[in-house]
């Protein structure tokens, strides 16, 4: 038998996965690495409870590992041997322990995709890199299955995954229900029934992570309750989540999964995102325990409910990540609206008399937790037609919300939201007026401004920017199909009134603070 190397393994933030195949076995010639790093805590500025988050979840999966007998070595942020930086450390474990061989799994993102290749270059010792063991695809499946086609529309490639796992197929080639998609049942207006159970919660003391991350002078933006942290932080906290959205909170998740609340921050969502992000839950069981709940209660749970959830992480969140591969690195930076404004400060402190934006951005600094709809159509709506840069839209998303990692985050923002990408993922921008928020929720009812109005001094601020947007932008927008509609309804507009909604939309963007 060949003599084994002496082997360091790294294991990331995000790749928490324990039922990975490395740790089938305990093997005296392997010892794992965990750290916790400013590179990792300051690339961007984070929510205080995705640093928390983040760093408990690992000191419990380091505890997992040494339960089960791996030899492992964990930097804390304040360790003194700790530099600070992923090639640092690695560089300084491999040189003080001889170790003959460096391994890691492929990272999410590029950043790093690219730090460790060029790790690798450097070690004189031998390398190898694996699989995380996590994803329904590689990272150029998405690439190959679109090869040769103009657009990419998610919708065909979800359907190929459906098939491809056998997931809702009532035969090889039929779904189950007689639709692939019940995205038109999921779009109801919740209005106080029926009752939403409370979420999953846990009350957690974290100040002593706290006083470590205080300790360390890291920057950080939102809040957080140090004895009542209320995130799943270990497999079984996110394995007693996912059991309790299929108990009480599936039967209507697809109902109200748009809706908007001025009283309910998760509505019927789950809140798993962050349990799988960090690999805590793999998607696969997710997806099976909701399917196999929906088979046992088939008279109670329709299946435009179970199909709203598996699209959000069979569909979206594959295809996102596909996107992301395929198209960085130049992604990050793609501008094609040329949109130069800055995010306004109110991002930071929820402080406008906006009700939709103020409940939105206040749940986001308060919970690190906004659903879909708040971020593409509250948030991003009011961005995108500010015609914010979306470089600063993409480090406020990357930074406030415990799931984000860049991979989602980027093709999200960037490409959903901002539309900055020019239609690779979505085929129109992601625009409206005061009538949609007003249509899903009911922030409109008391807010300082009126829905109904369009340029007085109390009209909705989303009327004006609605139309002065489709103004600002029609070149861009004049091949575009999806858009007929709406630039037929702006060409037919009063001169006169268009000039108010540009004056009103000047007066918006120029002096966010006013509104």
């Amino acid at each position: 038998m060949a003599e084994q190397l002496k082997t360091l393994r790294l294991i990331l933030g995000d790749q928490l996965n324990h039922k990975h195949s490395w740790y089938n076995s305990s093997e005296d010639h392997i010892t794992y690495v965990m750290m916790e790093m400013r590179q990792e805590t300051d690339y961007v500025t984070h929510h205080i409870q995705k640093v928390i988050g983040f760093f408990s979840a690992m000191r419990n999966f380091s505890e997992y590992l040494r339960e089960r007998d791996h030899k492992l070595i964990y930097l804390r942020i304040n360790d003194e041997d700790n530099q600070q930086a992923l090639d640092k450390n690695i560089q300084k474990l491999i040189s003080e322990n001889d170790f003959e061989k460096f391994e890691y799994q492929l990272p999410d993102e590029y950043r790093l995709d690219e730090q460790l290749k060029e790790l690798c270059n450097n070690l004189d010792i031998d390398t190898e890199s694996f699989d995380s063991e996590h994803f329904f695809t590689n990272r150029t499946e998405l690439e190959k299955f679109y090869e040769g086609k103009k657009q990419l529309t998610m919708e065909y490639f979800y359907r190929y995954m459906r098939k491809k796992h056998n997931i809702l197929m009532a035969t090889d080639k039929d779904p189950e229900g007689g639709k692939w998609n019940f995205d038109k049942s999921n779009r109801k207006k919740w209005k106080g029934e029926p009752k939403i159970p409370h979420e999953r919660g846990f009350r957690k003391d974290v100040s002593d992570i706290l006083a470590e991350i205080e300790k360390a002078g890291i920057k950080t933006i939102g809040e957080v309750q140090e004895s009542n942290f209320n995130w799943p932080t270990s497999r079984e906290d996110s394995l007693s989540v996912l059991n309790y959205f299929c108990k009480n909170l599936l039967v209507h998740f697809g109902d109200y999964q748009d809706a908007l609340h001025t009283e309910q921050e998760y509505l019927f969502h789950s809140r798993l995102s962050f349990s799988m992000n960090t690999k805590m839950l793999h998607p696969k069981e997710v997806i099976e325990s909701v399917i196999d709940h929906y088979y046992q209660n088939k008279d109670a749970i329709d299946i435009s409910q179970v199909e709203g959830f598996v699209r959000q992480i069979l569909g979206w969140r594959e295809y996102m990540r596909g996107i992301y591969w395929k198209e960085m690195p130049g992604y990050r930076r793609t501008n094609k609206l040329r949109n130069q404004n800055e995010l306004p400060g109110f991002y930071w402190n929820a402080d406008t008399k906006m009700n939709c934006l103020h409940h939105s951005i206040k749940n986001s600094l308060e919970n690190a937790y906004a659903h879909h709809i708040q971020r593409l159509m509250v948030t991003g709506n009011y961005a995108l037609l500010t015609q914010t840069h979306p470089d600063e839209v993409d480090q406020w998303y990357l930074g406030i919300y415990i799931d984000a990692i860049q991979w989602v985050e980027i093709t999200n923002t960037r490409g959903m939201s901002q539309f900055a990408d020019g239609g690779i993922v979505a085929t129109k921008p992601y625009v409206s007026s005061g009538s949609y928020i007003n249509r899903m929720s009911n922030y409109c009812k008391d807010c300082h401004y009126k829905v109904s109005k369009k340029t007085e001094e109390d009209a909705c601020p989303f009327n004006s920017l609605y139309w002065n947007f489709l103004d600002a932008k029609r070149d861009e927008f004049k091949d575009n199909q999806r858009m007929n509609m709406m630039i037929s309804l702006l060409d037919k507009k009063d001169p006169e009134e268009m000039k108010k909604i540009r004056e009103r939309a000047k007066k918006i963007i120029s002096s966010p603070s006013d509104f």
